[in-house]
């Protein structure tokens, strides 16, 4: 990661430092008294850090005088896990008794126990090993008891192992060892092969294949074969015998390829119908990712299909794909009728409940419509902004301000972990900070989190005060959750590229929640989310100078290549900001398909039908963001319908008399803050889609 130049990220932590001690007053004041000392000895830790980093002792002379600074130990730790090749249990014991229960011990122990696997130095690992670090250390302590030749208990060594879908490299030995053991039955076998069909993962169903008796083995082959290569599946299922297994793989096979082709699972399902004895259970799950994935395609037949599901094949997503379907066709009834026949749940969504007013409306039952526009309005959500404009009505934005509790304040910066948490956020290892953080705050009750994430805030840590303040009346904290962080010139930057300011904080709030750090795993960095390829040529169209991939993690760079990708991409669409948000998440090829099929819908009917839940959901929650960095910005805000004009008209800028929507908080205070919305990508977590073989909701 590429930080800010040493001085000028000591000076800015400075200035936040000096600005949290205003804040909270003399409790503080005596935590940052030697803020100047503090400053010297970050700038030393990374010049240190860097070299520890390379390994060996020469770390030491640098870090001469470090010894009290809280962050002392990451120093060792970082050339010991670069020396791991090299090193000894003495010299790990060591470092883990002079610091038990920090992070970078646990990371060491962890790290050393993987380099004694790999020597296969079983006795030392035995000695060092503790339960609980993992898949991969857990199958390494089995293989030391093998290596001791002890044999194998299922249920004490394995059942725990068995129940996952997937398994890494470690454990092949050992479940390879369990079959040379008799303990791997056709019972258990298969109790693991269904689990990791119902996952998606095909290549762990090939992997036990061959271990169960030969007609069992063909079986579970051709469920890996639908798993792995659902079309090539559907062409050889017509000589596959009519048993329970075979037909498992044709619904597994089928629901596969109706996700990628729908029209090609269409007439292999018409053939292979009347060929096995399928449950209704599994034609209900053929016929429910037919309707589904016709409908993402656009398909005039999907309505019908989506309304003419049996009850046991209908789900959520079903449902909500009638409504959507019926939107995009604009056909009145048919939307009224399938609003009718969501689940009770389902239709107290904002979302629901705001287009049951719109068909209400275009029905001409405007009496009707308009206490639903009036309630939906309550809310500070898109949906609420969308009804609000409906009805002419001000924006229901309330915000808070949290009460200061110094000595609480206090207690929280002397906490040895947030400590930890704030100087490595300070130096710029914010990974590392954020893993402090958690650790810290685990198991402390509400009130104590969010008192740490607004002092966050002040410090500048932007992301911990998004992530920290998500529920409760902590969401109508505005000003730490949508913060304005000028200091990284958003607006200057906004104004040269020729794209509205509010729009591009929006995008950062919602790409990266302010994570400077951020990163995907399809390689897009840092705040605006961009990937190296793109920013280089958005580099080079407007002759702006180009690092590497490394420098999109410094705010500066992020932001100015980021808002000018986006002038591109809303010229592209007219200005359109919407469109333009579409395209920055799914891309422009996906934008102008969907576009070409549904081009003359009104924006919110298109949002609605867009077939990426991600992007659907993405373009909602940057439209809503805007209205409120609008609001943050100017006081007021342009209404949510001036940003998505209609397709094919242009969309211009406003102009600095524009008329603005009020803001204000409705009496009693009802008004909903937004949900808590947020990317995969802004902290260590499982993609959004799904991996079973058909997914709840359409997400390709």
């Amino acid at each position: 990661m590429v930080n800010a130049p040493a001085s000028r990220r000591a000076a800015r932590s400075l200035r936040l430092l000096a600005g949290a001690v205003l804040a909270i007053g003399g409790a503080v004041a005596a935590f940052t008294a030697s803020a100047e000392g503090t400053e010297a000895q970050r700038l030393r830790f990374r010049q240190a850090y860097a070299a520890a980093q390379q390994g060996g002792d020469a770390w030491k002379a640098q870090a001469a005088g470090l010894e009290g600074y809280v962050l002392f130990p990451y120093l060792e730790a970082a050339a010991l896990e670069h020396d791991l090749r090299t090193l000894d249990r003495a010299r790990v014991d060591a470092y883990l008794a002079r610091y038990p229960g920090l992070i970078p011990a646990a990371d060491l122990r962890r790290d050393f126990l993987g380099e004694l696997a790999r020597r296969k130095d079983w006795t030392t690992f035995s000695a060092m090993y503790q339960p609980g670090l993992g898949d991969s250390l857990s199958c390494f302590a089995l293989q030391a008891k093998l290596a001791r030749n002890e044999p194998l208990v299922f249920d004490r060594d394995l059942s725990d192992l068995w129940k996952k879908a997937s398994l890494p490299n470690a454990c092949d030995p050992v479940i390879a060892a369990a079959h040379d053991q008799g303990l791997l039955t056709p019972e258990r076998l298969w109790t693991r092969i269904q689990t990791a069909a119902e996952a998606g993962k095909g290549g762990t169903v090939a992997s036990l294949a061959p271990w169960l008796p030969p007609e069992d083995a063909t079986a579970a082959q051709r469920i890996a074969q639908a798993l792995n290569d659902p079309a090539s599946a559907l062409r050889a299922a017509s000589t596959w015998p009519d048993t329970p297994r075979h037909r498992q793989a044709v619904t597994l096979a089928l629901q596969r390829m109706a996700r990628k082709q729908s029209t090609v699972a269409d007439a292999a399902w018409s053939t292979l119908a009347p060929r096995f004895s399928l449950s209704e259970q599994q034609k209900g799950a053929i016929e429910n990712a037919l309707a589904l994935f016709h409908a993402t395609d656009f398909d005039e037949s999907a309505l019908e299909r989506l309304a003419a599901l049996p009850p046991g094949a209908q789900t959520d997503a079903a449902r909500e794909w009638r409504v959507r379907v019926a939107l995009a066709r604009q056909d009145w009834s048919a939307a009224l009728a399938a609003l009718d026949a969501l689940g009770e749940s389902q239709k107290d969504d904002g979302e629901w409940r705001y287009f049951r007013g719109l068909v209400l409306e275009k029905l001409g039952r405007k009496g009707e419509a308009q206490p639903i526009y009036r309630s939906v309005a309550q809310e500070a959500t898109y949906f609420g902004f969308l009804a609000a404009d409906r009805i002419d009505a001000a924006y229901a934005i309330c915000p808070s301000s949290m009460a200061t509790d110094e000595a609480r304040e206090a207690a929280l910066l002397a906490d040895p972990g947030l400590d930890r948490a704030f100087e490595l956020y300070a130096v710029g290892l914010q990974k590392l900070g954020r893993r402090e953080w958690t650790a810290a705050l685990a198991g402390r009750d509400a009130e104590t989190q969010r008192l740490a994430a607004d002092l966050a805030f002040r410090k500048g840590w932007y992301d911990r005060a998004v992530f920290g303040l998500s529920s409760g009346d902590a969401l109508r904290l505005y000003e730490q959750r949508f913060p304005l962080a000028r200091q990284d010139g958003v607006v200057e930057q906004a104004s040269q590229a020729g794209i509205e300011a509010p729009w591009a904080y929006a995008i950062i709030r919602a790409e990266s929640a302010w994570m400077t750090d951020a990163r995907s795993g399809a390689d897009a960095r840092g705040l605006m989310q961009l990937l190296p390829g793109t920013a280089a040529l958005v580099a080079k169209r407007n002759g702006l100078s180009w690092s590497g991939g490394d420098s999109l993690y410094e705010p500066t760079t992020n932001i100015v290549l980021g808002t000018r990708y986006l002038a591109q991409m809303a010229a592209r669409y007219n200005g359109a900001p919407w469109l333009a948000s579409a395209a920055y998440n799914a891309g422009p090829n996906k934008v102008d398909q969907w576009v070409e099929a549904r081009g003359t819908l009104d924006p919110d009917l298109f949002v609605a039908s867009i077939p990426y839940k991600e992007t659907r959901e993405y373009v909602a929650r940057v439209m809503a963001f805007a209205v409120i960095y609008d609001w943050r910005l100017n006081g007021n805000a342009l209404s949510i319908g001036s940003r998505m004009t209609r397709l094919g008209s242009t969309y211009t800028l406003p102009s600095p008399g524009a008329v603005r929507k009020p803001v204000a908080c409705p009496s009693p205070a009802v008004a909903k803050a937004p949900p808590p919305t947020a990317p995969a990508v802004m902290e260590p977590a499982p993609a959004e889609a799904s991996s079973s073989p058909v997914p709840q909701e359409p997400q390709r």
